[in-house]
């Protein structure tokens, strides 16, 4: 079973600051860590592979130091890793991220199996994962809660609709999208960080891969651009009532009604 594991670094603080001029985010010099929805898509991985054996790679797209998530992707488990890092790839909205990691994958290796978490805290598109299976012409299944059976040749998953929970068949090669808590991620081992801290991590840049026409990648490639992004006002202003208790509810009430709440 050759299992792939897309994985993304993501920053670890709200206080991040955008560029203006693009739209996207500064991660430069600000915390970051492995994107909390990708540890369910690694640990359901992980369950597949002790179930039927095989190989599981992570890939993740991002500078040279999202080599960093994937180095705790080796600690929890994960066989092999691959990073897509280009400069030509920055600025990507959710189209071309999804067109450079199918592209990886190509170039990579055949999946049996393409696990995503169900977005990127810094995203919220809950976009990408489908995409890439759309670019790559294979099925997929978003929003698995859990995974029923691992057949030779299929998946059988619960899948979370908007108002129902259906449970469906795919074969291989597929692609999933996983919920929190399909399963209880594992901590990262110390013995693993060891035996992998001289793993080689390969790095895959435009050139690459077998399309290597720039204007499919990051900014040129994305047909959405952020027109305006500014992080919210806060107002801390507020007042004390010390009047009786039904003084105070129509005080609330005609406060509320000022302000548009009601």
């Amino acid at each position: 079973m050759n299992i792939f594991v897309c994985i993304k670094q993501v920053p670890g603080t709200t206080e991040v600051q955008v560029d203006e001029k693009t739209g996207v985010l500064r991660r430069d010099g600000i915390d970051s860590k492995m994107n909390p929805y990708d540890l369910y898509a690694i640990e359901t991985a992980m369950k597949i592979k002790e179930e039927k054996g095989g190989k599981i790679t992570a890939i993740s797209m991002g500078p040279p130091q999202a080599t960093d998530v994937i180095k705790e992707a080796f600690m929890m488990g994960v066989d092999e890793g691959a990073l897509l890092t280009d400069r030509k790839f920055a600025g990507a909205d959710v189209l071309a991220t999804s067109y450079t990691i199918a592209q990886g994958i190509k170039k990579i290796g055949n999946p049996d199996i393409i696990i995503c978490g169900k977005m990127t805290t810094d995203g919220d598109t809950a976009q990408v994962g489908p995409e890439v299976a759309e670019f790559l012409n294979i099925p997929h299944v978003a929003n698995v809660l859990r995974i029923i059976e691992t057949k030779e040749n299929s998946l059988v998953v619960e899948m979370d609709m908007p108002d129902t929970v259906e449970v469906v068949e795919v074969n291989y090669p597929c692609l999933i999208t996983v919920e929190k808590d399909i399963f209880q991620p594992r901590l990262p081992s110390f013995k693993l960080k060891l035996s992998s801290k001289d793993r080689e991590i390969p790095f895959f840049s435009m050139d690459s891969f077998e399309d290597k026409d720039e204007n499919n990648y990051g900014l040129n490639g994305s047909p959405t651009q952020v027109k305006r992004i500014f992080p919210p006002e806060s107002n801390i202003d507020h007042e004390i009532w010390k009047e009786e208790s039904f003084e105070i509810v129509d005080k609330l009430f005609n406060k509320l009604k000022e302000l548009k709440f009601i």
